[in-house]
């Protein structure tokens, strides 16, 4: 499955990531200046009148979001980022995880985003130019956060790929847990689209093998799994998850669910481990 940031920017699954992701950022940054660790950071900053028109998957979700009034809180913040990266109205552009991060960094913190595509890297670079604690790093995220993650203890980790190589749900399992061996105190979010169980379910054995330990998994499916050609649904894994991250999972996956999905749609957030 080839996930294209901007293909797929502004969809049900950015809803879920991003607003849990602002969430995730706040309770780290309650405990003292974070570093943020991004293997898979994309331009950035996407055109929704771009590559996302091809896929109409941003009407299906950030355009329904911005006009309902039953958001939850928690994704207020995510509503808000919008609306700022819109000054003269609309959903044309939609922020991605590297400008959320960089518009709420606070003293003493970092971003530091990899991205292994040159023009999508140039492209990371001048959206993260005005924020002199953010930076794009160019090369391959999977090997580079390991060290990263290291050297900057009790850092929260993004592990979000575009799933176009045959092997990353095995990279991404691995680096997950290769990152809590560097670093107990991490926190790391992966995200993964859910087609078929078996796939995600191999995805989550490999994790528990190389270690990981406990997780917080929510899942938010929009359709039964029928059809695995389909990105269905979506999860983002937490590994090191702070206090209150299975209620706030459960509001965020829970609207998302009900609002934006079809028939048989459903909500499910638990833990292994």
């Amino acid at each position: 499955m080839n996930y294209r940031h901007s293909f797929h920017a502004g969809n049900f699954a950015d809803i879920v990531k991003h607003a849990l992701v602002l969430w995730l950022l706040e309770q780290r940054q309650a405990d003292g200046p974070v570093t943020v660790l991004d293997t898979h950071a994309g331009g950035g900053l996407y055109d929704l009148a771009g590559d996302a028109v091809r896929s109409h998957e941003a009407k299906a979700g950030i355009e329904r979001l911005m006009a309902s009034d039953d958001r939850p809180p928690l994704i207020e913040a995510l509503a808000a980022a919008v609306i700022e990266t819109n000054p003269q109205g609309g959903t044309r552009f939609y922020p991605g995880s590297p400008l959320l991060v960089a518009r709420r960094l606070r003293p003493g913190d970092r971003y530091v985003g990899f991205e292994l595509n040159p023009p999508v890297l140039a492209l990371l670079t001048e959206v993260l130019e005005p924020v002199a604690t953010a930076q794009a790093r160019g090369g391959d995220g999977y090997n580079q956060v390991l060290a990263e993650a290291g050297a900057n203890r009790g850092s929260f980790v993004l592990i979000d790929p575009p799933f176009e190589q045959p092997d990353d749900y095995h990279r991404a399992a691995d680096t997950a847990a290769g990152i809590l061996r560097a670093d107990p105190k991490a926190t790391v979010a992966v995200w993964t689209p859910i087609k078929d169980m078996e796939t995600f379910d191999g995805f989550l054995r490999r994790l528990a093998e190389g270690g990981a330990g406990r997780a917080l998994v929510a899942e938010a499916r929009l359709r039964p799994l029928t059809n695995p050609m389909k990105m269905n649904g979506c999860a983002l894994v937490v590994l090191n998850p702070p206090a209150g991250a299975e209620a706030a999972a459960g509001e965020v996956c829970g609207w998302v669910t009900e609002r934006l999905g079809e028939v048989g749609a459903r909500a499910e957030v638990w833990t292994t481990g």
